[in-house]
């Protein structure tokens, strides 16, 4: 079973450390800056082994060719994302595995906030790193991919199982929520989440890991098909796909 450590850095950014006990491999899911992440690394006498990167943006790739000069890891990322992303020694794509010792991770290509976007989904730690594709009761804005390819990809997520928890790379939940409650006002799975969010910010703590199950009750992004909401926003019996694509243009002028 995968250990996963959870580090805060910058503003709003997340990266996770993964170790797995028996083989003593060790990865860190888009590292922004590379100081906490050899500080973590010394406390715990852990040797990274692997960067797993899940798109090309700044503060996910940024601190890759110094974690990987000064440990010798090997930095995996997507084939699409070649020549974007630094230091890359193995290119992935849809379909294709990783494994850190005994522990296999499945990639999955979500194009839409970038297009050669990943994510990677570990089934027997339940654990999804999911970049900047989704988060806790939202999803990523679309810099590159169009919202029918983010719906598609969204969609993909929402059949993993529902106790997979969800790591994504941004505390953005309090905004999300606000959000979330303009246009899913009746839902009360929601009402209760954000009492949760607002107990846990108050104390400074995380927000994730979310899991499938409740952002299926509480993500407006994943709830496309859902009468109430598609009521509210005058979309009854529109396509999901459509539904989806004014949620977001709502989102990026809220």
């Amino acid at each position: 079973m995968l250990e996963i450590i959870t580090l805060p850095v910058l503003s709003n950014n997340y990266i996770f450390l993964l170790h797995e006990p028996v083989s003593g491999d060790t990865a860190i899911v888009d590292p922004a800056v590379a100081e906490p992440v050899l500080a973590e690394l010394s406390k715990r006498n852990w040797q990274l082994t692997h960067i797993l990167n899940t798109h090309h943006h700044w503060d996910h790739v940024g601190a890759n060719l110094e974690l990987q000069q000064q440990t010798g890891c090997r930095i995996i990322a997507s084939l699409h994302d070649r020549e974007r992303i630094p230091g890359i020694d193995k290119t992935v794509g849809d379909g294709d595995q990783i494994h850190l010792g005994g522990s296999t991770g499945l990639v999955m290509e979500t194009p839409g906030h970038t297009l050669g976007h990943i994510v990677y989904y570990f089934p027997d730690a339940q654990s999804l790193f999911c970049g900047d594709t989704l988060f806790v009761m939202g999803c990523g804005r679309l810099f590159e991919g169009s919202a029918a390819q983010m719906h598609a990809s969204l969609q993909k997520l929402r059949q993993l199982p529902d106790a997979t928890r969800i790591y994504c790379a941004h505390e953005y939940t309090q905004a999300n929520a606000r959000f979330a409650l303009r246009v899913d006002p009746d839902n009360p799975d929601l009402h209760e989440a954000i009492q949760e969010i607002e107990r846990l910010r108050k104390q400074n703590l995380p927000t994730i890991p979310s899991t499938i199950a409740r952002e299926k009750a509480c993500n407006p992004f994943f709830r496309t098909d859902d009468p109430g909401l598609q009521k509210t926003l005058g979309m009854q019996g529109q396509p999901a796909a459509e539904v989806f694509a004014r949620l977001r243009s709502l989102k990026d002028h809220f």
